[in-house]
């Protein structure tokens, strides 16, 4: 009966969260046309009503822990479901994304994305998306902000292990940028696919940011590392164990 209940508020949580995107989407539209200013409030605003919804609907809370960056450097987070975009999007104060170019397409998302400065990627084309990325940076048109990505590609369920792409370490050097790490457990309580959302506290922290400069194999050694870890110990404080998962 408990379950039901806590599936049922889910539920609920879920329709309405997808609703007022596309509500908040409509509303701020007329100023995100001509202002970037006015997309990133509206995006951030969205964020922070999933958080403060997901508080009350479905016992949900969530918590940012170190110093979110402020300058221009790149995000590499560990990525477990919706809610670690939207609590480390909401955390900075102009992120940005690649992004594959089918959501340019999509209602309100797509148009939103470009306003943010959000890099579309065609599939299987991720290489020229960076060097476009890299000389637009050098020709100073690209839009000022932390750009956010995700080493392991997708999504990855708690305690499941997945190697961390050699993209990132392409980036970081190319664009020549500190990286700020990102650990998270929020896959414990908001998982990948499904609807049912577990009450608790879910966590990103922020912790302290690569120096650019490293050698790649140095310093992919080290973000692994320091995600993994962190993140490992963010989900057993959870109560769950990563340990456990075959």
């Amino acid at each position: 009966m408990i379950y039901a209940i806590q599936w049922i508020r889910s539920l609920i949580f879920v329709g309405q969260m997808y609703f007022m995107m596309l509500v908040l989407g409509l509303i701020f539209f007329p100023w995100a046309v001509f202002s970037r200013k006015g997309a990133l409030t509206a995006c951030q605003t969205y964020c922070r009503w999933v958080c403060w919804t997901a508080g009350w609907m479905v016992g949900l809370k969530t918590e940012v822990r170190g110093t979110p960056p402020t300058d221009e450097v790149m995000i590499a987070a560990k990525h477990q479901s919706f809610l670690d975009i939207i609590m480390i999007f909401g955390a900075v104060p102009a992120g940005k994304f690649i992004m594959k170019r089918e959501l340019l397409y999509a209602p309100v998302l797509g148009q939103y994305g470009l306003r943010i400065g959000c890099i579309p990627v065609n599939r299987g084309k991720r290489s020229q998306a960076i060097k476009k990325m890299v000389a637009d940076v050098a020709r100073g048109t690209a839009h000022a902000g932390q750009l956010i990505i995700y080493p392991q590609g997708t999504r990855i369920a708690p305690g499941v292990k997945a190697p961390y792409k050699v993209g990132t370490s392409v980036l970081y050097t190319e664009l020549g940028q500190d990286c700020v790490p990102v650990s998270t457990n929020v896959g414990v309580f908001w998982p990948r696919h499904g609807i049912y959302r577990k009450p608790g506290l879910a966590v990103v922290e922020f912790l302290p940011r690569i120096k650019a400069g490293l050698p790649k194999e140095e310093f992919m050694a080290r973000l692994e590392g320091e995600v993994e870890t962190a993140s490992n110990q963010l989900m057993r404080d959870a109560g769950f164990d990563p340990d456990a998962v075959h």
